[in-house]
């Protein structure tokens, strides 16, 4: 087994629900931050993650942010299993960027 930290980044095109990183098919990952920057006016923010297995979808954090502000939306970690998506979404595609900040496990020793 092996461990890689990565960053997934969001810069909306859309107010489309997008995906922000998929955990791969080899291995589970570990969401440990989902920071937010919001530099100016007011925006509703959403997470969900997909959950391949059931090809359901699951709505995990909300927030309205006013800017300039950045706000953590993980409370703890949250889990990806194989092929689990983690998709974001915002009400104005202007002036707001996130990070996830994502622990990678994976059962091949080479990913990264």
């Amino acid at each position: 087994m092996a461990n890689f930290y990565k960053n997934a980044f969001y810069a909306p095109t859309t107010t489309a629900a997008v995906s922000v990183y998929t955990a791969p098919s080899n291995g589970r990952a570990v969401i440990q931050n989902m920071q937010v920057t919001n530099t100016g006016g007011s925006k509703n923010v959403d997470f969900f993650i997909l959950d391949n297995s059931g090809l359901t979808t699951y709505r995990i954090a909300h927030g309205v942010i006013s800017g300039p502000t950045i706000c953590n939306f993980a409370k703890g970690p949250i889990i990806l299993e194989e092929n689990d998506s983690l998709l974001a979404q915002t009400s104005d595609t202007t002036n707001v960027t996130a990070v996830c900040s994502i622990l990678e496990i994976s059962r091949d020793d080479q990913n990264g």
